[in-house]
């Protein structure tokens, strides 16, 4: 059962990627978490993780970062059951809805953590191992003074890059394009990095991204949404 869905490990100064804003559980989710966790759950314990051991297979290894609800990483599940799929997420209520949706599609290549991703990225993830990082829409922080919340800054990008392997694929999206700008801006900057598209360059929605409600809506209004696609070199 999954007591705390955010667990902190003593000794440990925690860095935050997210500002923790828990929404309350509905009876199916709480029920998901109780009965789910133990067949898909990853809980977090600091340490390196050996992820073939923990899908049972070797597999091209994929994370997806603040998942939110799970729709992508069901989507993926579903059209990509070639790779071992790991979604982080730290609002219990989305992981809850992924574990119900996960279990009524047997999914047994995937897997969740609801922790930090900064965390779970710097203590359970060995270097050069990623095939594949994927975060989608990641929240904007619109305001210009809270710009400096935003997920992609330079440390952070440097990290994702450490983590996945060469020819490793770091994937963003966004529908803001200032959020866009500066993701393209930090990415650029980072050395083990290359656009796939060329320099400056964001791409057309690939294939194995799903278009969400809320972005067919968008579009419909005249939004932009932008992928960035980068791979690790070196």
């Amino acid at each position: 059962m999954l007591k705390k869905p955010f667990t902190e490990v003593p000794g440990q100064r925690q860095v935050r990627s997210f500002v923790l804003r828990q929404g309350r559980l509905t009876a199916g989710q709480q029920r998901a978490l109780d009965e789910q966790w133990p067949r898909f759950g990853l809980d977090y314990t600091g340490t390196p993780r050996d992820f073939s051991a923990a899908f049972g297979r070797e597999a091209p290894l994929v994370i997806e970062i603040g998942f939110g609800n799970g729709e992508q990483l069901l989507f993926a599940c579903e059209n990509e059951p070639q790779k071992n799929l790991v979604g982080i997420e730290v609002h219990a209520p989305g992981v809850g809805r992924l574990l119900h949706g996960a279990a009524e599609m047997g999914a047994g290549h995937l897997r969740a953590y609801c922790h930090d991703a900064v965390e779970v990225l710097k203590h359970e993830v060995a270097d050069a191992t990623l095939d594949e990082v994927r975060i989608y829409f990641p929240d904007p922080w619109h305001k210009k003074r809270h710009n400096k919340r935003r997920l992609v800054q330079p440390e952070f990008v440097a990290l994702l890059a450490r983590k996945l392997k060469p020819g490793g694929l770091l994937h963003l999206a966004t529908d803001w394009e200032d959020y866009a700008n500066q993701m393209l801006e930090v990415c650029e900057a980072e050395p083990l990095l290359r656009n796939r598209m060329g320099t400056g360059v964001t791409a057309e929605r690939p294939q194995w991204r799903r278009q969400t409600h809320f972005e067919t809506r968008g579009l419909k209004l005249g939004h932009g949404v932008w992928d960035l696609l980068y791979d690790r070199i070196g």
